[in-house]
């Protein structure tokens, strides 16, 4: 399983970055501006250059599907590492399936999103779609259990040796990445402030301070039984 940062905040990313566990970034307008970035353009080259081969999301702001693939094609020009999020439908319901089977087409790498559903997600990648991002955190507010979609999805994926990933994203809890993890998730975005949670517990902090407590324990012992060894040979 990979991770994905979903943020656009350097600093942040850099720091996940050293720790070794970040294997992407997903954005949109919405968290750029959260972030303070606002040249999308240079944020999202910043953000190429930081994370080098690793993918870089970023997202298309229209309905019109032929500004989809006009924006969609500029944004691929910002870095190799671009893969653009296309909206699995626009608002008013309308397939987009046609813009992720073209941009695919033409060696544009598609994050197909705001799935919610198996038929979704099987229609997207179908259509060339690199990654299938489910939104678990929404299928979820709407009575649904979000890791049935995953698995079925991944078994689905599996069966028949369609190669794009699925991303779980619209997570709330540290829970919700654990039940995606083990429902088969190729990727999930994880929010920064997750990530402490995710590596933090109260008893391993405890843990190592009783290790620590012994081991000096143990030091002191060791530093006196040498000394007295020491004596012991002097005397002889």
């Amino acid at each position: 399983m990979k991770i994905f940062i979903d943020s656009a905040n350097e600093k942040e990313i850099l720091h996940w970055l050293r720790q070794g566990v970040v294997d992407g970034v997903t954005t949109n307008p919405s968290i750029m501006w959260k972030d303070g970035v606002y040249d999308l353009e240079g944020g999202a080259k910043r953000l190429c250059s930081l994370l080098g081969d690793r993918p870089v999301s970023v997202e298309v702001t229209s309905n019109s599907h032929e500004e989809m693939l006009s924006q969609a094609r500029t944004f691929a020009t910002w870095g190799r590492s671009i893969v653009v999020k296309i909206p699995v439908v626009n608002e008013f319901g309308e397939s987009s399936l046609g813009v992720i089977s073209e941009l695919t087409g033409g060696g544009i790498r598609v994050n197909a999103t705001a799935i919610l559903s198996f038929n979704q997600a099987v229609l997207a990648a179908k259509a060339g779609a690199t990654y299938v991002s489910i939104f678990a955190g929404r299928i979820a507010d709407e009575g649904n259990d979000p890791t049935e979609t995953i698995r079925n999805v991944r078994r689905w994926l599996d069966e028949w040796d369609y190669t794009a990933s699925i991303i779980v994203g619209s997570v709330r809890t540290v829970m919700d990445i654990q039940n995606a993890a083990l429902s088969g998730a190729h990727i999930i975005t994880v929010p920064p402030p997750f990530f402490s949670k995710m590596i933090d517990h109260k008893y391993t902090r405890d843990t190592v301070r009783q290790f620590n407590r012994d081991a000096e324990k143990a030091l002191q012992e060791i530093v006196l039984a040498q000394a007295a060894e020491s004596v012991s040979n002097g005397k002889e």
